[in-house]
């Protein structure tokens, strides 16, 4: 529920969540299942740019559907995610997993087939229904767990925080800036938003020339055909040697994520984040 409200905030668009109190446990990786629901939430998002409602069910399942018999396992979780938007045409569902289709004029077409390898690695299945001015279903499969589900504690970094100060979020993804901007204005921060780190530099040149600097930067690692993180926290640095600058990516076998400090940054935050993860770690850079 964490990554799919935080997708939405500050949008025109809702989720509607429906799920048992005896929900059996599913043994993922978080962080990947994550990504996954952020993928096909903020699709559906954008198949609804009036407004509206996307319905998220999970359920217990004994049966499978006949194209997916070669699940392992007898028992299993069946997640539905529902939106009532434009719908996508018949002839393009088999290949809406396909790596680098898309029928968006923006984006890399990538975000489903990774929803797809993820599910699949997981031993589970993903498949899509839709009807054109109806809305889109996608429908995911995961093997149950057999292990008793243990008592849930409350993280710290779960813990929201009201947070002060001025914020820079650097990304070429223009639906994460609006969303980082969207979550960390609720949150108490000043924000601004460049998507590259030529911009970031400028930027910050001015605000500190102005007497008006940035108490962070959020900054992505890869930007595809403009200067990503690792070359600008330096030149940030030279400007402002006490800048706090913290990597964000969405690889997490990126090596200057294992040793951000060499390379300058204060801390990392790896997508997919939650609003509490990114938070504290914000906190906890400013602090520092």
């Amino acid at each position: 529920m964490d990554t799919s409200n935080f997708a939405l905030a500050g949008s025109n668009v809702k989720c509607q969540f429906e799920i048992p109190d005896d929900l059996r446990r599913v043994e993922v990786d978080e962080g990947q299942i994550s990504q996954v629901m952020n993928n096909l939430v903020i699709n559906a998002s954008e198949a609804m740019p009036a407004g509206g409602v996307i319905k998220i069910k999970a359920e217990n399942a004994l049966d499978k559907p006949e194209d997916t018999l070669q699940l392992a396992g007898d028992s299993f979780i069946r997640i539905v995610i529902s939106d009532k938007g434009i719908g996508i045409p018949h002839d393009f569902l088999s290949r809406i997993f396909e790596p680098y289709f898309s029928t968006k004029k923006k984006g890399s077409g990538l975000g489903l087939a990774t929803s797809y390898s993820i599910i699949k690695s997981h031993g589970g299945s993903i498949r899509v229904e839709s009807e054109i001015g109806k809305g889109t279903t996608f429908i995911i499969y995961l093997p149950a767990s057999r292990r008793a589900s243990p008592v849930k504690k409350i993280k710290q970094h779960d813990i929201p925080v009201v947070g002060k100060g001025r914020i820079l979020v650097v990304d070429d993804e223009e639906v994460i800036r609006m969303l980082l901007r969207r979550v960390l204005i609720d949150a108490g921060y000043k924000v601004e938003t460049v998507s590259d780190g030529a911009e970031a530099i400028e930027l910050y040149t001015v605000a500190m020339d102005t007497g008006n600097p940035f108490s962070a930067v959020i900054m992505d690692l890869t930007i595809p055909g403009g200067m990503g993180g690792k070359e600008a926290v330096g030149k940030i640095l030279q400007i402002d040697p006490g800048a706090k600058v913290i990597a964000s990516s969405g690889y997490s076998t990126d090596s200057i994520l294992a040793d951000y400090g060499k390379y300058g940054f204060s801390a990392v935050a790896t997508k997919p984040y939650t609003l509490g993860e990114l938070e504290a770690t914000l906190q906890q850079t400013l602090q520092s």
